[in-house]
């Protein structure tokens, strides 16, 4: 493969065969840092607030719920934040962040095995929230969107890293890349038609237990993990305009027909 042709397939993998033969690689994002706030009960928000999205791509900026001590007070209660993270999880020991674009999910079922994402799964899981996400079900030869949401926010259960950039000087405060990953489970058989799998979802009574940063016990995640119930999502068909991820806008969540 010539140096060009494997810098196209790069670029293509992470614009556009990311967002499309995986699940989940696209989503909507439009609550304001105030509707997170109050939904997620936020106690510190970290970073600029992020304008709504309706098509939310790989490598993009989105806002994540997690708990995690004060960074002076690294023996103090962990505080629950709204933060900006990258989407495309970079575990700590990768050269560069390329990696990222193809760890936009996990299977809820590895993780805890997996070295990309183990120590994460004891320490740092977080919730990724959305109005819902967008796949593509395969008919008659060609792949058909559908927006798939539930009554309120979507709470998606992620892991998240920070990956030490060694370009970058120890005083730079822009050393650290904050990345994420989202969750997935085999789907439902009412969703199964649409894609194989499906975002964990996170009910709000078992939010607390999966963002504490004090159970690290694997064992005790994957219980966890079994605990959460399957989604009770509703899907729709929307408009191929959602394939480009140049396509931004309100016009996307519309139901054909």
């Amino acid at each position: 493969m010539s140096v060009h042709l494997a810098l196209f397939v790069h670029l293509l993998v992470s614009v556009v065969g990311a967002t499309i033969v995986r699940m989940c690689g696209r989503y909507a994002s439009t609550q304001t840092d105030s509707d997170l706030r109050a939904v997620f009960d936020i106690a510190e928000t970290v970073g600029d607030e992020i304008p709504p999205a309706y098509n939310v791509a790989p490598t993009q900026t989105v806002r994540t719920v997690l708990e995690r001590a004060p960074k002076d007070e690294p023996d103090a209660d962990a505080v629950r934040q709204l933060r900006s993270v990258r989407w495309g999880l970079i575990p700590s020991w990768a050269k560069d962040v390329k990696i990222g674009s193809r760890m936009i999910n996990a299977r809820s079922e590895t993780i805890t095995e997996k070295p990309s994402f183990k120590k994460a799964a004891a320490r740092r899981r977080c919730i990724v929230p959305a109005d819902g996400y967008y796949e593509w079900e395969k008919r008659d030869g060609q792949k058909v969107p559908y927006f798939l949401h539930e009554e309120g926010v979507l709470a998606m259960a992620g892991l998240y890293e920070l990956w030490r950039d060694p370009a970058k000087e120890d005083d730079d405060p822009d050393r650290w890349l904050w990345s994420v990953t989202v969750l997935t489970s085999p789907a439902a058989d009412a969703l199964g038609h649409i894609h194989d799998r499906s975002p964990v979802v996170v009910p709000a009574d078992l939010r607390s237990d999966w963002l504490n940063p004090a159970i690290t016990d694997l064992g005790s995640v994957q219980e966890m993990l079994a605990a959460i119930p399957e989604p009770r999502l509703v899907p729709y068909e929307v408009s191929t305009a959602v394939n480009s991820v140049r396509n931004d806008s309100p016009e996307l969540l519309t139901p054909v027909g």
